[in-house]
């Protein structure tokens, strides 16, 4: 027989947005526990070696490896229960199934903060089960966490922030990046990150894709070509990259599933990933005990998603009765004028739309 254990509050996922939640409700007297399937915590912030920029108060200047230790110290400060290598395998209504080291444990939960974070999307070509083809987090992952170079002649799809800073650290680790293509007619991350690969040499080649990766064992060439402004490729604008790894930076997902199975509504929103769960400005979905933070609510960036977090737990703590009303009004205002902040800009500005429809969805919440 499963044994079943109760807790305040559970928070699925140890990442940014997970740890600064729940940080944020443990502050207010929450108790609260933590799992994860990773075998350590801080998600992504780990795999961020470069300096944030933006705000003070959103700790620009500092690394994301350094944000993380920070967040674990906090951690430590208030009490807060990590349970890592254990997996949430269902939610059912306030009750969560946890695996960890071949048994299984029930935790009943008053309230339940959902912040797994994000999957890379996939991108399909001729050739794209080689060796040698991976997606730019299990590179980040593979340089920054386990100091191993996953290649030596680099080929990165997309040109978003992560591909940019992505690209970047393979400079930085003694990779060479042959090239980086993007579908669209313009660059799509941050012009600050291009602007430091154009100067170091790196071609950013707009309106082109990866056509097929050819290799007998793993990749050693990549086909790429020029396309018209229908996105079909342009006759005789083949070219053929020696290379030996193919870096996928093409998007990501909300890892939503256990939203799915907990009875969570949906809405699709492309400018947020996908299919995403319906919040509130508190991040409380439609199922009344359950929230949810970061990139699962919506991908932006890891400041976003600490905030979100902070966000969540404050609306726990209310929830819960350890924060008066005011408080609590008072807290979450001057957590979104922050998120505001953070959503200035031609993209933040199509994903504070995006959020805004999500709130205006009709779902009774």
């Amino acid at each position: 027989m499963i044994s079943t254990r109760h807790v305040e509050l559970a928070v699925v996922g140890a990442g940014p947005a997970g740890l600064s939640a729940a940080i944020e409700a443990a502050k207010y007297g929450v108790s609260i526990i933590v799992f994860d399937e990773n075998e350590r915590p801080g998600g992504q912030l780990f795999k961020q070696i470069h300096k944030f920029f933006g705000s003070r108060e959103h700790q620009a200047g500092m690394r994301g490896h350094d944000m993380g230790y920070r967040l674990l110290d906090e951690c430590e400060k208030f009490g807060v229960d990590i349970r890592l290598s254990t997996e949430v395998w269902g939610i059912e209504h306030s009750r969560i199934g946890i695996a960890h080291n071949g048994s299984s444990e029930i935790f009943d939960a008053k309230r339940i903060i959902i912040a797994t974070g994000a999957s890379e999307n996939p991108l399909c070509f001729p050739g794209w089960t080689l060796p040698g083809v991976m997606g730019a987090g299990a590179a980040q992952t593979m340089m920054n966490v386990h100091r191993v170079l996953p290649g030596k002649k680099v080929l990165v799809v997309g040109s978003g922030n992560v591909a940019l800073i992505v690209s970047y650290q393979f400079l930085l680790a003694g990779a060479e990046v042959v090239a980086i293509v993007e579908a669209l007619p313009e660059i799509g991350g941050y012009i600050v990150h291009a602007a430091k690969l154009r100067r170091a040499g790196v071609p950013i080649l707009i309106s082109s894709t990866l056509q097929k990766a050819t290799g007998k064992e793993s990749v050693e060439e990549a086909v790429i070509c020029s396309l018209d402004d229908n996105f079909s490729p342009v006759k005789g604008s083949e070219r053929t990259l020696e290379v030996d790894l193919i870096c996928l930076a093409v998007g990501l997902s909300p890892l939503a599933e256990l939203c799915w199975v907990a009875g969570c509504e949906f809405k699709h929103l492309p400018e947020l990933g996908g299919f995403v769960p319906i919040h509130n400005e508190s991040m409380r979905t439609n199922v009344s005990h359950l929230y949810v933070a970061g990139d699962v609510a919506g991908v932006e960036e890891a400041s976003s998603a600490m905030e979100e977090g902070k966000l969540a737990g404050v609306g726990v703590a209310e929830d819960l009765g350890h924060l008066e009303e005011d408080e609590a009004k008072k807290s979450k205002e001057e957590i979104i004028r922050r998120i505001g902040s953070l959503r200035l800009g031609p993209f933040g500005d199509m994903r504070a739309k995006a959020k805004a429809e999500l709130m205006n969805s009709g779902v009774k919440i």
